[in-house]
């Protein structure tokens, strides 16, 4: 069956990076439960092949099994992590970039009486969805070129364009058609999510935002909510406590340093949110980090 084989192949090729020899494919593996860990999930496939991730985007829970995948549209803020694994039955996943362009490249062929139809309105940023086995099929036939490295340059970018017909074919559709289209509303909402993400650190109005993207007020609020579940400015408070953590796990004695460095006047109101995203005051959990919460601990291990 294409799954057995999946979690073979991701078993034999996973490496502690995540990296393979394929551009834009990572693998995951998991040997215990690992503790909900901050991450951005970014115009990617991930699909499970063994073991259960759980993952939440703002106030929405989601969870996906062996045998389903989710594509995430923009680069959204999550908070993810393996809830089942052991080393005898690891948690086992495959990671593949889509590149826009790669999308619009396949749109621009393809017969449109062949893609199915598509509700109208704005999809959200993420979703999961059952892996059918065409698309399974065309993920092991990317993982077997691993063990045949002569024939990535070839093979690769044709199977990679496969996979993304089967998800356009598939449902996904929707979220991959619309973040292929340069004038789709949820392309204009990844154009500002960039913005916010290139310029975190500085206060912005959402109106200036919205006219940066060709959008209303009122259109634009509605449809960043819709996409990432959250409103523009818990979107920048998300990325800048995320950057923090990076910031303090390399230099854990300078909060207030920090602080400032992306965007916040107040020291307090920092270690609040800072709290409450990550479950401990910044200092305590920047000297964890660190690695020297005890002596000889390894640095903590930021997950994908």
């Amino acid at each position: 069956m294409p799954l057995d084989e999946l979690r073979a192949l991701l078993v034999r090729h996973a490496r502690p990076d995540l990296s393979t020899g394929i551009d834009d494919v990572r693998i995951f593996r998991a040997d215990r439960p690992t503790p909900p860990t901050p991450t951005t999930y970014g115009k990617v496939l991930a699909l499970v092949a063994q073991g259960t991730k759980r993952f939440a985007l703002g106030d929405r829970l989601y969870e996906y099994h062996a045998g389903e995948y989710l594509v995430a549209s923009v680069d959204l803020p999550v908070t993810a992590y393996f809830a089942r694994a052991t080393p005898g039955e690891p948690a086992l996943g495959f990671g593949l970039t889509l590149p826009p362009a790669a999308v619009a490249e396949v749109l621009l062929q393809a017969d449109p009486a062949e893609l199915p139809d598509v509700a109208p309105g704005t999809p959200a940023g993420l979703v999961v969805s059952t892996a059918s086995a065409e698309l399974l099929d065309a993920a092991v036939r990317l993982l077997r070129l691993l063990d045949q490295p002569r024939d990535i340059p070839m093979l690769a970018p044709l199977i990679k364009r496969e996979i993304i017909w089967r998800l356009l074919t598939g449902g996904q559709s929707a979220v991959l058609r619309q973040f292929g289209l340069p004038d789709s509303s949820l392309s204009h909402i990844a154009r500002a999510v960039q913005w916010i993400r290139d310029n975190y650190a500085q206060p912005f109005r959402v109106e200036e935002v919205a006219q940066q993207v060709g959008m209303s007020v009122s259109a634009f609020h509605r449809n960043f909510l819709a996409v990432t579940s959250m409103s523009p400015i818990q979107y920048q408070k998300q990325i800048r406590l995320q950057h923090a953590r990076l910031l303090l796990a390399a230099n854990p004695s300078d909060i207030a340093g920090v602080s400032r460095h992306v965007g916040y006047e107040s020291p307090a109101q920092f270690s609040r949110e800072y709290r409450r995203l990550f479950g401990g005051p910044p200092r305590r959990d920047a000297v964890r980090l660190h690695g020297h919460a005890r002596p000889g601990a390894p640095a903590a291990r930021r997950g994908g």
